[in-house]
């Protein structure tokens, strides 16, 4: 219930004759700036008591009570707060210097809390699905624009840990980034693994000798062992392997992490592998090409590559099959430029201080089809935008980090229904 408090603070929702707990007038200034970290709630607030300004932080509870209880009192950091709000006061409050704070009481109107409870406690997956239609466009675009950002930035936490982990070298960030992508969600995480088990350095030291690179990326994911039928291929990829392995004092992973239930056979993970070895054979320094290049239409040129001649015929090893290229498909490149070439361009783009990649990460996406899921489709449904990839991550930036989280006091949607 605090969360609500801190909300109708926020947003100045109080009523407005505000008095301290011994009647004297209160008028808010400025509510101060929201702390997540520890201490006070609210930092640098400016209010008028009577005649007499005061300027410092604000802390509050459901209860006045809970300030002992939290032992703000025994806290020096809190002896700076210049008023306690609590929704029902019941004891006095001092701070660790003994001195008694001032204190208000700010109930929760009515229409707010009953709004709120329908949100937190509602049955659905989307609280807000039957206010969403006629929620104003330009709040609604507004919104979708900030959640496009903080989705790309959200993806930044994990390239910035691959930074980290690779010394800041983003030619090793953008392999894993695009290998994990190559697994296409079911066989994502494994695809990320396996990047991180093969470093790039090993592959391109191979340079054009696409044999060994796919000996490295089908040996490093276990699938050159326990082969039901082995060929002249296999065969020769084993042997390639085992020096290369011995060579780079490689150890594989295990294949059983790699899943083929219920996926097309043109998207099994052998054929995944066999493209992304293509990939790398024939795209070197990629990411260089990527940060160089502003035409979106050649990028997509720079992944449209098709499996070896081996796959031409085969879906899994010693298996014949019908003669059909192993071209990635449109879809496919989508979810690449989607999900690999837009955030890092993006997130490359704010660590070198470069707006113009950031806005041109931002434009791929508003030139790409959306995303459709379970997520998008089912807010293009309640009326929501649903016009290109820019939409869609926006989409699934709301579905997860707000409606899932029931961060509802915190999302714009919410916001105008609370208040509505």
């Amino acid at each position: 219930m605090e969360d609500i408090l801190h909300y109708i603070w926020k947003f100045r929702l109080f009523q407005k004759d505000l008095k301290t707990v011994d009647g004297q007038p209160i008028e808010v200034i400025d509510v101060g700036l929201p702390n997540t970290n520890s201490g006070p709630d609210f930092f640098n607030a400016k209010i008028k008591i009577g005649d007499k300004v005061w300027a410092g932080n604000i802390e509050i509870h459901t209860s006045s009570d809970e300030w002992k209880r939290h032992n703000h009192h025994t806290d020096k950091s809190y002896n700076s707060v210049i008023l306690h709000i609590a929704e029902r006061v019941n004891c006095e409050v001092f701070n660790e210097s003994g001195q008694p704070v001032t204190q208000c009481e700010m109930p929760c109107p009515p229409h707010i809390r009953e709004n709120y409870d329908f949100l937190i406690h509602s049955n659905t997956d989307i609280p807000c699905c039957n206010y969403i239609g006629s929620m104003p466009s330009i709040h609604l675009n507004s919104w979708m624009n900030t959640l496009l950002i903080e989705r790309m930035e959200r993806k930044a936490n994990h390239i910035q840990s691959l930074l980290e982990r690779f010394n800041n070298s983003w030619e090793d960030v953008f392999y894993v980034l695009l290998s994990r992508n190559f697994g296409f969600g079911l066989n994502s995480d494994s695809f990320e693994r396996l990047a991180l088990s093969l470093p790039l350095k090993c592959i391109q030291k191979q340079g054009d000798n696409l044999i060994q690179i796919e000996a490295l990326l089908f040996g490093q994911a276990g699938m050159l062992d326990n082969v039901k039928v082995e060929d002249d291929y296999h065969s020769l990829l084993k042997k390639e392997y085992d020096f290369l392995k011995n060579k780079y004092e490689l150890k594989p992973l295990d294949s059983y992490i790699f899943r083929s239930m219920r996926t097309r056979p043109t998207a099994f993970p052998q054929i995944r592998i066999a493209q992304l070895a293509a990939l790398l054979h024939s795209s070197h320094g990629l990411f260089s090409k990527i940060t160089a290049c502003d035409d979106a239409g050649r990028i997509r040129l720079m992944f449209h590559v098709n499996a070896s001649e081996y796959w031409q015929t085969h879906y899994a090893f010693g298996v014949t099959s019908e003669r059909k290229s192993k071209y990635l498909g449109d879809s496919s490149l989508d979810i690449i430029l989607i999900n690999t070439v837009a955030p890092i361009l993006f997130i490359y783009g704010k660590n070198i201080d470069n707006e113009v990649l950031c806005e041109r990460a931002l434009k791929y996406l508003e030139m790409l089809k959306p995303e459709l899921n379970s997520i998008t489709k089912r807010f293009s449904k309640l009326k929501m935008p649903l016009n290109n990839a820019a939409d869609s991550q926006a989409m699934i930036q709301l579905k997860r980090e707000y409606c899932e989280q029931r961060k509802c006091l915190f999302c714009r949607i919410g916001h105008q229904l609370l208040i509505s």
